[in-house]
């Protein structure tokens, strides 16, 4: 077999695995015939499927149907994978137009948390960065830019709970972020932080990040890393702030358009349910 030729046998099970999941139960001839699969060839999926443990037969009739086992194919898949999704080819296209590695960041607790990065795309970085890396939420550009889009009550709930939990570090960075601080970032659109030292190489990179919404409501921050001696911070934010700033509404109409469609779906199987 060529390479990147798919399975056809395995592509046919995944598409009958999700028709019944869909539906919720089905017969074998309507089986083959949303699969568009020769009536044999949709039984011994079928026969698979069941060997397998992911679907079963009804009791009364020959409707299949899945099992709870299904669910454990959705394990791996966390709420903002599908944020990872829709970025991916945009973070990959701006690294491409700029140089520069960009990372894509969600706030968990105290910490903005690394879901996807272009640092093994670009040689214009000094380390990689995989996701599950984490910054202090106070002092890094990413987290200063989900504070700044935070309500009053969140932010002075999130204050309390740094001065609780965090570090002597994040504790002391608190009087730092000031509220004239964050109106100016959410009034800008951009948070910028320089010689960063809560990465991999202190005091060698600045950033720029910016807010990626979702229903109008901050979903996630987008973040362009450079080598702090190459450019100062003002040059930067002329430089590639537009560019970041047209990714981010990119990558958030893109989400948008998603949840759209996932509405539609959902409105569909209702009525044929």
């Amino acid at each position: 077999m060529e390479r990147g030729v798919p399975i056809r046998a395995v592509c046919r099970a995944i598409s009958i695995l999700q028709e019944i999941n869909q539906m919720g139960s089905l017969s074998m001839m309507q089986i083959s015939k949303r699969g568009r699969i020769p009536y044999p060839t949709a039984c011994r999926i079928v026969q698979t499927l069941m060997y397998e443990g992911l679907i079963e037969q009804e009791p009364a009739r020959k409707f299949y149907r899945p099992t709870a086992l299904v669910q454990s194919l959705s394990q791996g898949f966390q709420a903002d994978s599908l944020l990872v999704e829709h970025s991916r080819r945009h973070l990959r296209a701006l690294t491409q137009k700029i140089g520069w590695p960009v990372s894509l960041t969600v706030r968990v607790g105290t910490h903005m948390v690394v879901r996807d990065s272009t640092h093994a795309e670009t040689s214009l970085t000094f380390e990689r960065y995989y996701p599950g890396f984490r910054l202090p939420l106070m002092d890094c550009a990413s987290g200063r830019v989900c504070l700044a889009h935070m309500t009053p009550e969140e932010l002075d709930r999130m204050m309390d709970w740094v001065s609780l939990v965090g570090s002597p570090g994040e504790q002391e960075q608190t009087a730092y972020v000031s509220v004239n601080t964050l109106n100016k970032i959410r009034e800008e659109g951009y948070a910028a932080i320089g010689w960063g030292q809560h990465n991999l190489t202190p005091g060698k990179t600045s950033s720029v990040a910016v807010p990626i919404f979702r229903d109008g409501q901050f979903e996630a921050a987008l973040t362009m890393i450079y080598f702090a001696a190459a450019m100062k911070q003002g040059e930067a934010v002329e430089r590639h702030l537009p560019d970041l700033k047209s990714t981010a509404a990119a990558i958030a109409e893109e989400m948008n358009r998603g949840d759209l469609h996932e509405t539609e779906t959902e409105m569909e199987m209702a009525v044929l349910n």
